[in-house]
């Protein structure tokens, strides 16, 4: 149960939320009611653009419904049969055939593997699977070495390049938090991939996400971000939204919490990430919560271990066309969704093969992306949104105002005759150094491009400047 103190600061988030509605409905930005509230949007110059970091197309490999050793389908998928009460032909697969266990063994295997080709994106570590066991009090089947072992490895192997999520509490039944039991209740609305968020309130879906969010925190985990299973919160979006940026905050006080909950694997809807809730931009405590979106499928190979699509639906063997070639050619960030059960595929690694050519192609096709971890990406979509941009007086030169630093800032804009470019902050004046083009931008370096000019470095928080000299 909360404490006073956080439900004092819980009631105070709920208050400012509240006003941020009002202000953004005030200001034409609540085009549906209770939809998402994108929030304040700072001022900037007509003719300045903010790219992608290092004018790269963000990449991203998203994995869901992984956790230490438990194989979760191989649990999960008789606890959806009976909240269907054996109607659903879905949930009618031989599941005690499935291996109760994905081992470290695997883990380690592809974790190295995608460190060699750079891959980052985000893990889920659901933190109490299938109800099996809570990571933080022991899984029966397993000893207290093999999961302290099993937490260790994705500490050191994977926490480098990987976001870690919760994934909810279970990713099956919800869990009554007076008690920390089950609900006796087995049917959809108590299970968290169904209707159980469903006319709740901010505060009371916070409380459940802070649940989950606490035992990664118990077990060493890092954590910016949520993961919902299934259609949790579908219902209750602006809820959710809220209640990730309030639980995130309270639990771990990351600056900029993010959640996965949509995927659009075709068509031309945009699948740039979303901040929204965003307030006191000029504070001392400015607030914001981004959606991250995919724009795969699950063609990897099922949760439930039905066969993969294979590559070709990401991108074909003549590099031409595919989903993720439509993305990228729009220069949307590519966050490519899978699920661990599809990748480990009973051991055959089936989905973990399709991933790796899936890699080949996109590496072989496109010099201009980057592997980032999610949030990474929520991070800079936030600097990207929220910093207020204005062309400074009497020359080329750029002021900015940022509620949140963040790496490879790169942005564009007009200045016909540039010279020597700097970027000033605390007052000290930092030369950038002058590359032939934008595939050469990293931190600290600038480009002509006719007459516009594009610079790329380390957004600090606060007020910066980029100042052009006069060319001689």
């Amino acid at each position: 149960m909360p404490t006073p103190a956080q439900t004092q600061t819980r009631r105070r988030f709920l208050q400012r939320t509240a006003l941020g509605m009002a202000s953004a409905s005030l200001a034409g930005n609540l085009p549906v009611l209770l939809a998402q509230v994108p929030g304040r949007r700072p001022h900037r110059a007509q003719g300045v653009s903010v790219l992608n970091p290092r004018a790269r197309v963000p990449l991203s490999f998203i994995i869901d419904d992984s956790t230490c050793l438990v194989n979760l389908n191989r649990f999960a998928m008789p606890q959806f049969d009976e909240a269907f009460e054996g109607k659903n032909a879905a949930y009618h697969k031989p599941w005690r055939d499935w291996p109760v266990e994905i081992p470290d063994a695997f883990v380690r295997r592809f974790g190295e593997w995608c460190a060699t080709q750079g891959v980052k994106g985000k893990y889920s570590v659901v933190p109490y699977p299938a109800c099996v066991g809570r990571l933080d009090r022991g899984l029966p089947g397993w000893t207290a070495r093999e999961l302290a072992d099993s937490l260790e490895l994705v500490r050191t192997l994977m926490v480098p390049d990987w976001d870690i999520h919760p994934e909810m509490v279970t990713h099956t039944r919800v869990i009554d938090l007076r008690t920390g039991h089950p609900y006796p209740d087995r049917t959809r609305p108590f299970m968290e991939n169904w209707d159980w968020t469903t006319g709740r309130s901010a505060d009371e879906i916070a409380h459940y996400l802070a649940y989950a969010l606490q035992i990664l925190k118990n077990v060493g985990l890092p954590c910016e971000g949520i993961t919902t299973p299934g259609g949790f919160g579908n219902r209750a979006l602006p809820q959710l939204a809220q209640a990730t940026l309030e639980s995130v905050r309270d639990v771990y006080a990351a600056e900029i919490p993010h959640y996965f909950r949509h995927a659009y694997d075709r068509g031309d809807q945009s699948v740039t990430p979303r901040v929204e809730y965003a307030t006191g931009l000029e504070s001392a405590d400015p607030r914001c919560v981004v959606s991250i979106i995919a724009c795969t499928g699950d063609w990897t190979g099922g949760w439930d271990n039905s066969p993969p699509a294979g590559a070709d639906r990401f991108i074909t063997p003549d590099l031409s066309q595919g989903r993720l070639v439509e993305v990228i050619q729009r220069g949307e960030p590519a966050l490519l969704l899978a699920h661990w059960t599809g990748i480990h595929w009973h051991g055959q690694e089936l989905g973990f093969k399709v991933f790796q050519e899936v890699v080949r192609r996109v590496h072989a096709r496109f010099s201009h992306v980057r592997w980032m971890r999610l949030s990474e990406i929520a991070r800079y979509w936030a600097a990207k949104e929220l910093t207020r941009l204005e062309l400074a007086p009497g020359g080329g030169g750029m002021d900015l105002q940022a509620p949140f630093a963040c790496p490879d800032f790169t942005v564009r804009w007009t200045v016909p005759a540039a010279g020597p470019v700097s970027l000033v902050a605390d007052q000290t004046a930092t030369p950038l150094r002058e590359v032939s083009g934008p595939l050469q931008l990293t931190p600290g370096t600038w480009c002509r491009e006719g007459e516009s000019v594009t610079a790329c470095f380390n957004l600090p928080r606060g007020l910066s400047r980029i100042q052009i000299a006069a060319r001689g």
